[in-house]
């Protein structure tokens, strides 16, 4: 878990890095990457133009979804495909894009495994496991 400190400052970023791109100022490579990922998500454009918001808890038994962890996913997802990390994830990105032909469509049904593998590796308090996070990947090519 982050501490609160911590969880403020990445929220701060996000805020940030959204005003830098809406004013059309310089961008390093990953404020780029967050400026692109929140772009796809107007959603969460007035929540982060309107600081009162940041320290949000966001409880998903309230049916809440936090929008910096889905920000966030997309990013791991995005990293792990530019790593090929598991081994297999970027076959799997560029066989799924091309059958869904949407870059955000893919990252969304992706995220699902992503979530499984890190709530069970949280649950269970081990590494998340590489192979069934590719095999649970692997199916979606199949739905």
């Amino acid at each position: 878990m982050f501490y609160t400190s911590e969880r403020d400052k990445l929220r701060q970023f996000y805020v940030d890095t959204w005003q830098k791109a809406r004013h059309g100022l310089p961008l390093d490579a990953m404020e780029t990457m967050v400026a692109r990922v929140i772009e796809l998500h107007p959603e969460y454009h007035a929540m982060l133009q309107n600081q009162n918001h940041l320290g949000n808890e966001y409880k998903p038994e309230d049916g809440e979804t936090n929008p910096f962890l889905h920000m966030g996913m997309h990013l791991g997802l995005q990293e792990q495909v530019s790593m090929d990390r598991p081994a297999g994830i970027q076959a799997v990105y560029q066989q799924l894009g091309e059958r869904l032909g949407d870059v955000h469509k893919t990252e969304h049904a992706m995220m699902d495994c992503l979530a499984e593998s890190l709530w069970v590796a949280q649950r269970d308090q081990i590494e998340p496991d590489e192979q069934a996070y590719l095999a649970c990947l692997r199916q979606l090519l199949f739905k």
